[in-house]
């Protein structure tokens, strides 16, 4: 009984197969999908009419502020002679994303890594790279740059701690480069984070760094014997006398 079932079955699998799977003929309708996995799908094309829209069209007004992919801040229509300060857009005029080959765009000085920051390092700037620095960096490094950021409680144990003397004794081109290109399992933030905001973030890490392995002789002279003095121990309340 079994044995009968079975073999009719096979035969109606082949039959069908026969049927559908090898009809022989061409046809310009689209093919018999069980799973589509969404290959074709709903959706509003170039300058097609919607009537979702009150306007009845489909394609709709960015929003206020929208900023293309790739987009590039206008650069300043002069340097010589600008009032006040100069500030970061007028020490260079490139403030999108790496297009040159110099020390700014690479963070390399000829075939090795550069140091220094090739912008003016401003509390503007320090600040700005701080912003940065914990929407880009801290959920991963920390943000103290320990390594202990957010993703790491989640299984993510491979975050190195920017503490560490190696990278504290790292070329600052070396870090724009890693920050740029990505490294080990670290991806690319140079589609993500402008030139400019680099070094901003670089120079908010290195005071950071400074700030986890500072030495007496870093602080001025004028406030070394404050910190020298020994702390003030206040005496311990006496307990209350109990209540009758």
């Amino acid at each position: 009984m079994l044995r009968g079932f079975l073999l009719i079955f096979l035969l109606s699998g082949i039959a069908l197969v026969a049927v559908f799977g090898f009809r022989g003929q061409k046809s310009t309708g689209s093919p018999l999908e069980i799973f589509p996995d969404m290959v074709r799908q709903q959706k509003v094309r170039a300058q097609a009419p919607l009537n979702f829209f009150a306007d009845g069209r489909g394609p709709r007004v960015p929003v206020a502020g929208t900023m293309p992919i790739g987009y590039e801040m206008p650069k300043p229509q002069t340097i010589a002679g600008s009032p006040g300060p100069v500030t970061v857009a007028e020490v260079h005029s490139r403030l999108g994303f790496s297009v040159g080959t110099d020390y700014y765009d690479t963070g390399k000085m000829g075939d090795r890594w550069g140091t220094g920051i090739p912008v003016e390092v401003t509390r503007e700037l320090i600040e700005r790279g701080q912003q940065r620095f914990n929407i880009t960096c801290a959920m991963c490094h920390g943000a103290a740059a320990a390594g202990n950021g957010i993703t790491k409680q989640y299984g993510l144990a491979t975050v190195v701690s920017l503490q560490d003397e190696r990278i504290r004794k790292m070329a600052d081109g070396e870090i724009f480069n890693t920050i740029t290109n990505g490294k080990n399992t670290m991806m690319a933030y140079g589609p993500n984070i402008t030139v400019t905001d680099r070094w901003a973030i670089i120079a908010y890490l290195r005071a950071l760094q400074r700030s986890q392995n500072a030495a007496i002789v870093d602080v001025p002279p004028e406030h070394q014997a404050e910190l020298e003095k020994p702390a003030e121990t206040k005496p311990e309340p006496k307990p209350e006398a109990p209540k009758k």
